[in-house]
């Protein structure tokens, strides 16, 4: 087991790895097991958390403004980061977000942003929601939003031409899923 962990690490020394999905998938569970296994990389938590953290006071309901200042911050943790990177959140889920609240929303001022930031990326690990779903979602955790963002992810995947990770199972499973693809 340990001569394959130096190697699994060895083969992804140099990376940016940004796991994105909705909220309630297990994304961050992930991101901080992947990290448990990659120690020399540095971790970045959610803008959300980065901000708040910062002074700054979110909408009680959130709005296309709230994700998109989450996106600029997102944007600007790519920029400060080494290559040695795993992102809990990245500019494509918030700007999913952002769409989902706000459908008529005109992202074209920040659309070359996003792709030169996410050009810098070199993996990108997609945490669906599950069917059956894996984890409960109360009306307080926006059930229609979460699902919203989940199908808006999909379509900017496309629309950005991203190979992706797509994970499903166990912590565990996902975790080996992404060790796997990387690996080859």
């Amino acid at each position: 087991m340990f001569i394959f962990s130096c190697l699994w690490l060895k083969n992804i020394n140099g990376m940016r790895i940004a796991i994105l999905g909705t909220h309630k998938v297990g994304k961050t569970t992930l991101a901080e097991k992947l990290h448990e296994t990659l120690p020399d990389y540095e971790f970045y938590s959610e803008p959300y958390f980065e901000l708040q953290e910062m002074g700054f006071d979110f909408s009680e309901t959130p709005t296309a403004d709230d994700y998109i200042i989450q996106l600029e911050h997102s944007l600007k943790q790519i920029v400060r980061s080494n290559k040695n990177a795993i992102f809990d959140r990245c500019p494509i889920d918030l700007l999913a977000y952002a769409l989902a609240v706000d459908d008529k929303l005109n992202f074209s001022s920040i659309f070359n942003k996003i792709q030169n930031a996410i050009k810098e990326i070199d993996v990108f690990v997609f945490v669906p929601i599950e069917q059956p779903d894996r984890i409960l979602c109360s009306d307080s955790d926006l059930p229609e939003l979460r699902s919203e963002v989940n199908d808006v992810i999909r379509e900017l995947i496309d629309d950005f031409d991203l190979e992706v990770i797509e994970v499903r199972g166990s912590l565990s499973e996902r975790l080996n899923q992404v060790q796997n693809k990387i690996e080859h």
